[in-house]
């Protein structure tokens, strides 16, 4: 890929897209590809930053609504997106910035689903620069946003005009945890979601059992988290805490460049069912407990999981230790 430039775009909802995005941007790059990274907030470019990959901020106008269980808050995420879609000053105006990123670059990489790139990627002129990198349990998230909320003709149509802005980009990359790679025909190609290479290693003879915890920034729950630390205490388990909505309260951190190495090596994975959670115990073969919560994508995942028989075990977390 030596001479390709290339744009990535993650929105920084959830950091699974940021780690993807630095795993491919680090691997394109030392294939010789040119790539320059945006994302939708400040911490945002600090997670990326940890892992030595420089962003800039293309606006922080967009963003899905969470509660401090991590659990979507769909009305507000509704009149986010409305709010973002309609004003001139915002979608717009990163149209704007976008229309100079694509005359200068080969390709651009829309991860996960940017209303500025969908739009964009279904008009003539940028749609053959456009490519989406997005978990097949997000696209059909999306997709289906409004099913049961309002009347089956005018959420029918929202998921065929999705459909359409998605299927019109140049190429499609559909990521899940359980693809074996493969494409799907035409531009849509169907990969295994890609995690962080780790090097094998072996726990020491009577070595304190270890837990590697990711729980989204979204998890904000103070209670959440010192019910967590307790549990694993209270069952002799040494425990890896990565959580940015808990940074500085015990041993949790904000972040860590070394936690899939971590969990690599653990005998227990707890986090939230997000693809790359998921993607890190079937990899590496670790049981796996996941704090499910009212994200339709993450509950998708989570029945996967169980239908796949992934060795898990599914938290529902009621703000009650």
């Amino acid at each position: 890929m030596k001479g390709i430039k290339l744009a990535y775009l993650a929105t920084a909802d959830a950091r699974g897209h940021l780690m993807r995005a630095q795993l491919l941007t680090h691997a394109l790059r030392a294939d010789g590809a040119s790539v320059d990274v945006l994302t939708t907030s400040d911490e945002g470019v600090d997670f990326l930053a940890r892992f030595g990959i420089e962003a800039t901020v293309l606006s922080r106008h967009y963003a899905v609504q969470f509660d401090a269980h991590q659990n979507m808050l769909r009305g507000a995420t509704d009149a986010n997106v409305a709010n973002y879609v309609f004003r001139p000053t915002r979608m717009w105006r990163d149209i704007w910035r976008l229309r100079r990123v694509l005359r200068d670059a080969d390709l651009v990489i829309n991860d996960s689903f940017h209303p500025a790139l969908l739009c964009m990627g279904c008009l003539p002129g940028w749609r053959r620069k456009v490519v989406h990198v997005y978990g097949a349990s997000l696209r059909h998230a999306l997709e289906t946003n409004f099913s049961g909320r309002v009347p089956g003709l005018l959420s029918g149509l929202f998921h065929r005009v999705i459909a359409l802005q998605i299927n019109a980009s140049l190429a499609r990359l559909e990521h899940d945890f359980c693809y074996v790679d493969e494409a799907s025909g035409g531009a849509t190609f169907r990969l295994p979601t890609p995690v962080a290479i780790a090097a094998p290693a072996e726990a020491e003879p009577g070595a304190t059992p270890r837990a590697a915890v990711y729980l989204n920034p979204h998890f904000r729950d103070p209670a959440l988290a010192d019910a967590l630390t307790a549990g694993l205490e209270g069952a002799g388990v040494s425990a890896q805490l990565v959580g940015e909505g808990y940074a500085g309260r015990g041993a949790w951190r904000a972040q860590d460049p070394d936690w899939v190495h971590g969990a690599a090596v653990s005998d227990l994975i707890v986090s939230a069912p997000g693809m790359a959670a998921l993607s890190v115990a079937l990899v590496y073969r670790r049981p796996i407990v996941l704090v499910l919560t009212e994200q339709p994508e993450q509950q998708s995942n989570a029945a996967r999981a169980a239908a796949l028989g992934l060795a898990h075990r599914v938290v529902v977390w009621r703000g009650d230790a």
